[in-house]
């Protein structure tokens, strides 16, 4: 395991790429992925594209603004939100991630699943990334089932139980835990044979406002530079609500702090707003 001083070296100066079903994705340039909620109760598009037609329609719509990986999914982690069985996700995606593949070969699906269920459902569909919120904490099974299909795997630092996920925890040093965190959940991936692994701070996870801005800031610090950082922030609550604005009427604010997380090495920016973000990509790439 990692020593603390390690965790804390900066890691912005490293090349990464990722092995997406033998696709090799190169990522010295950083990708935007567009999200695609199928479902009813997000907590700031739910219901717009829970139908394959919309999704498909929304799908080219993302990647026509920028949009290199599309995030699928099927079910809101927002607070009190609806909890679905694997089940019940399965039926909700439906054939969408095949037809997606269809309608747009290039594109890099992720799925956005704590169900290990889910995931091999979602690689037989052919999707390219897993997005797991849960770090393998909701699901025993998701860490050997990530490795059976050897696609790329998003760790998220979050509470550790669905019920708990959103309980705030003032932590005594936000930073340290978070790379902590990495470094015990990389270490057991690393060790299933999950060489492929993309690092999510979890932005709006059971974290204080000060907490969440503490960790824009420090963006260089967390995780150890062998991995590459996926940044979520997009109409997150501790941006808007201080703010006294509601989560659509933030973007300004939300350019700003992308643009000071890509400065610090962040890859992969996870957006609703496409076409703002790749703005602030393209600017970012002029100042480099």
């Amino acid at each position: 395991m990692l020593s603390n001083s390690q965790a804390l070296e900066p890691s912005n100066s490293q090349a990464h790429s990722i092995n997406c079903n033998g696709r090799l994705v190169q990522l010295d340039t950083p990708k935007i992925m567009g999200i695609l909620n199928l479902t009813p109760d997000s907590f700031s598009d739910g219901g717009k594209f829970n139908d394959v037609k919309l999704a498909l329609e929304h799908t080219e719509k993302l990647l026509k603004e920028g949009a290199e990986i599309i995030d699928i999914g099927p079910q809101s982690t927002r607070p009190n939100a609806e909890f679905l069985s694997s089940a019940e996700e399965i039926m909700r995606l439906g054939n969408s991630i095949s037809l997606i593949k269809k309608e747009f070969p290039e594109v890099l699906i992720s799925l956005d699943t704590f169900y290990a269920e889910t995931v091999r459902f979602g690689f037989n569909e052919g999707i390219d990334i897993i997005n797991d919120i849960s770090g393998g904490q909701y699901d025993e099974k998701m860490f050997d089932t990530a490795a059976e299909t050897g696609l790329p795997y998003i760790l998220m630092h979050i509470n550790p139980s669905y019920e708990t996920m959103h309980d705030k925890i003032k932590f005594e040093d936000i930073t340290l835990e978070v790379n902590r965190y990495f470094s015990e959940k990389a270490n057991q991936l690393l060790q299933k044979g999950i060489k492929d692994i993309i690092l999510d701070p979890g932005f709006g996870f059971g974290k204080t406002v000060e907490d969440q801005m503490k960790m824009i800031n420090e963006v260089e610090y967390l995780g150890f530079g062998k991995f590459p950082l996926l940044i979520g922030i997009s109409r997150k609550s501790f941006i808007y609500k201080p703010l006294g604005k509601s989560p659509l009427d933030i973007n300004e604010e939300t350019q700003k702090l992308h643009m000071k997380v890509l400065e610090q090495g962040a890859k992969i920016l996870r957006v609703h707003d496409v076409a703002e973000a790749k703005k602030t990509v393209n600017q970012f790439l002029r100042k480099k």
